[in-house]
């Protein structure tokens, strides 16, 4: 029933009006029948576990059964997360304070749980900054997180107060990016998005990425207006152009002209080696995606996902010309899959 579970829920819970507006959207760019269109993505749904968004963002109008069962669908990731995680232990990932303490070794960075701290604490981890990065309790998708500086406020009291108006859980210190990162764009720091399982008890590192920035605001999530790029497992070079989610593709970063495809990510070793020795500290929680800053100190975590988006798998069509999507690497570890 946890298949269709899902799927039901998913129905019950549809934006049907975004549904249709994808349905009318697909047809402009393939040109195939309304009504054809809408029972293939309602069959998709209950046969791959593909939204709207799936069947729209990875062209599954332009394949056909066969090829769309390789693609790691929305449902298919759910169903990887539900085969390896244990529900009781998300708390460990999801909650922010407690990931902090969890992996205290791995952050290497000053930080405060500002929502649980009185002002005088937060004044006293002011005194020898001059900014920080606040996180909020309840967003995700780098929503809400803002790089304040301590001189843009009247005192250590007003930016206190606008902490506690903006709900912020955590303040941190601002990660400096090694130079070779910041190269790709200075604006956000550049992070590496590394997905491990837990196969039989041992841990693998199934696929990375390089996720960028490309806006003004400080946060390289693809789903605030950032990209990615598939990363070599074995070198650590870009494998490729990036894409975002509305289909661009760049060969060079935008803000940069940094070539993209070849560049070499530094410390390579280091960031595969930080991952692996963190995906057993809770074996309960056996697919996780690990966002890595690298500073020229070494690599260390920004923070970590008990649901790690398929969004970011090399799955769009520029990625995938052949139609073969990223599920078939999976099975090579999780042979119900």
């Amino acid at each position: 029933m946890g298949r269709l579970g899902y799927i039901f829920r998913c129905i019950a819970h549809m934006d049907y009006g975004a549904l249709f507006d994808t349905v009318s959207r697909v047809h402009e760019k393939s040109r195939k029948n309304r009504a054809w269109l809408f029972f293939d993505i309602v069959k998709c749904g209950f046969k791959f576990g593909a939204g709207y968004k799936d069947y729209d963002l990875l062209e599954f109008y332009n394949m056909d059964d066969a090829h769309r069962a390789t693609f790691v669908t929305r449902g298919v990731n759910n169903t990887i997360v539900r085969m390896l995680n244990d529900p009781e232990y998300y708390h460990c990932i999801d909650d922010k304070f407690e990931f902090y303490t969890n992996f205290s070794d791995y952050l290497h960075r000053g930080w405060l749980h500002f929502s649980a701290c009185p002002k005088e604490d937060f004044i006293a981890f002011m005194a020898d900054r001059d900014q920080i990065m606040a996180k909020p309790s309840d967003k995700s998708c780098g929503q809400g997180v803002e790089k304040l500086k301590k001189a843009d406020f009247d005192s250590p009291d007003a930016m206190y107060d606008y902490l506690k108006r903006a709900d912020i859980d955590l303040v941190e210190d601002v990660v400096v990016q090694h130079p070779a990162m910041a190269a790709i764009n200075p604006g956000s720091v550049n992070t590496i998005r590394v997905y491990t399982i837990l196969a039989d008890g041992e841990p693998h590192v199934i696929y990375a990425c390089i996720r960028m920035g490309n806006s003004d605001r400080p946060v390289d999530n693809i789903n605030a207006g950032g990209m990615y790029s598939v990363v070599d497992l074995e070198t650590g070079k870009i494998a490729g152009p990036a894409c975002d989610k509305n289909y661009h593709v760049y060969e060079r970063h935008p803000r940069t002209g940094t070539l993209l495809t070849g560049y070499q990510i530094p410390l390579w070793d280091q960031v595969m080696s930080l991952c692996l020795k963190a995906a057993t500290r809770i074996p309960q929680m056996g697919y996780v995606g690990w966002d890595v800053a690298i500073t020229e100190d070494g690599p260390l975590f920004i923070e970590a996902n008990n649901l790690p988006g398929h969004d970011a798998f090399p799955q769009m069509p520029s990625q995938a010309p052949d139609h073969i999507g990223f599920k078939p690497e999976f099975q090579k570890y999780l042979k119900g899959l």
